[in-house]
């Protein structure tokens, strides 16, 4: 069973179950077989569910019965909570601390029907593009296990790249969704702010540059998922516009329209792009006016330094607002050794950013989300590198003795391209297009307006079915 459905994705499972042609156990067992031969070498899945799994799939009324019953999928540790099961977000503080409540998401996974089998690496609280927390060692890329898988969701990432499972939860704050899949030869889709609520725990995260879904091997899997789990709580503080068709799945395939397009290259704030990302993302390009779309050269007109330097600063602040969220769950104060030296440079950089510069900060990040919106009114999608650099090797973002912020400032340079995005709270969307001489995966990213994934689901199905990627397979998989 492990070699009969490792490679199909999530809609195809689903569809097995509903036949009867498989028993949702059954599948189960073939990933945990994949997720036991391989996790040795990858280092994906930090805390097997398996028995919860086996009881559940096993169950007569285990598993919710929407539209992906009895398919498998893993849990990123690190926002998704899920009661009685360890929770870490990759840090030594927390202990053997596990969960007391389920996160809305979590919730809505198991009433669409996926058997929940286990946990992923992240690095801690989600800081670094790459999954190389101290706790648990380094999640390694199925496509040269010397490389980066990315981050923050890289053992998600890596999981769904070398078939263990069809799909695995993501979260994204500065492109934590789309920097591992343009690493590991995914679609990742980070959804429009608010898009999936962050109940009960929150209203918004980082003051909304969070946004919760997943990484997938296709493009319909990526929006029949968004229908499962989209929509807000009774409470929840803002969210997202309504959709204009019937669903995320139906603009897939829906009636295609030509599109205005602009593609850039550049950095917006300045660092090199290495030109395997520059040729993918001119390729991707070239494919798009092919298919008969309008494409021009953009830019975003933006002042780099500043922005680095306000979103630093809310970041910063947000990172102390984690430690302190994890001292009131662990019920101590933290100290310099329970929290990595780069973690710890950073919280203290945002326990020491007074109240009105924040503020300043916000204001000027949203200032910066009202231009970049002025200038989509004349665009449809903005195309770009989903990273400047591609895959990374690992040990890149070690910061050495005495400079511990070293590893955050070498990150800025090698992810200009998506921290914007999740300012504005406008979807964007990682396409493996493109694969550079060595056989490392090089991401292409593609932005829409706020509140318009339909547009971005929709072009991405046609990119999919003009440069087919669902046939590759890395050299570590099932």
């Amino acid at each position: 069973m492990s070699d009969d459905t490792a490679w199909l994705d999530a809609t195809a499972q689903a569809d097995l179950v509903r036949k009867g042609e498989v028993s949702p156990l059954e599948l189960l067992e073939g990933a945990i077989a994949r997720i036991e031969k391989l996790n040795s070498e990858l280092n994906a899945v930090i805390h097997p569910l398996f028995d919860r799994a086996r009881t559940r799939a096993a169950g007569p009324s285990g598993l919710g019965d929407g539209p992906f019953r009895g398919v498998p999928l893993l849990l990123k540790d690190l926002g998704a909570e899920l009661a009685g099961t360890p929770f870490c977000e990759g840090s030594d503080l927390a202990g053997d601390y596990r969960s007391t409540v389920d996160q809305e998401l979590a919730k809505r996974f198991e009433r669409a029907g996926f058997a929940i089998c286990g946990k992923t690496n992240t690095p801690e609280f989600g800081i670094l593009p790459t999954t190389e927390p101290r706790r648990f060692g380094p999640s390694r890329n199925p496509w040269n296990i010397n490389h980066s898988t990315g981050g923050s969701s890289g053992g998600s990432a890596a999981a769904v790249a070398s078939g263990m499972v069809p799909v695995a939860h993501a979260n994204d704050g500065g492109g934590s969704i789309r920097i591992p899949a343009a690493c590991c030869g995914l679609v990742g889709l980070k959804p429009t702010r608010a898009r999936v609520s962050v109940a009960p725990q929150y209203g918004d995260m980082m003051g909304g540059l969070v946004a919760e879904h997943v990484v997938t091997r296709s493009v319909r899997d990526c929006a029949a998922v968004l229908d499962a789990v989209a929509g807000p709580v009774p409470g929840d503080p803002y969210w997202a516009p309504p959709l204009r068709g019937a669903s995320f799945s139906a603009a897939v395939t829906g009636e295609k329209q030509p599109l205005r397009m602009a593609v850039m290259t550049a950095s917006p704030t300045g660092s090199a792009v290495h030109q395997d990302c520059v040729r993918a993302t001119e390729e991707a390009a070239a494919l798009c006016e092919r298919m008969g779309h309008r494409v021009e050269i953009g830019a975003l007109d933006v002042d780099g330094d500043a922005f680095t330097e306000h979103f630093v600063n809310v970041w910063a602040a947000a990172n102390a607002w984690v430690l302190l969220d994890w001292e009131k769950r662990v019920g101590r104060t933290a100290t310099e050794e329970d929290v990595e030296p780069l973690s710890w440079a950073l919280i203290q950089l945002g326990r020491s950013i007074s109240s009105d510069r924040y503020l300043s900060s916000v204001q000027a990040l949203q200032q910066f989300s009202r231009h970049i919106a002025a200038y989509f009114e004349g665009i449809d999608v903005l195309i770009t590198p989903t990273l400047a650099e591609p895959p990374a090797p690992l040990g890149t973002f070690d910061s050495p003795p005495g400079e511990p912020l070293h590893g955050l400032f070498r990150a800025a340079a090698y992810v200009p391209f998506t921290p914007p995005f999740n300012v504005t709270g406008q979807p964007g969307i990682s396409l493996p297009l493109h694969w550079n001489g060595e056989g490392l995966p090089i991401g292409v990213q593609f932005v829409g307006r706020f509140g318009d994934e339909e547009t971005l689901l929709s072009l991405a199905g046609q990119l999919e079915e003009a440069v087919p990627w669902a046939g590759r397979r890395p050299p570590v998989s099932a």
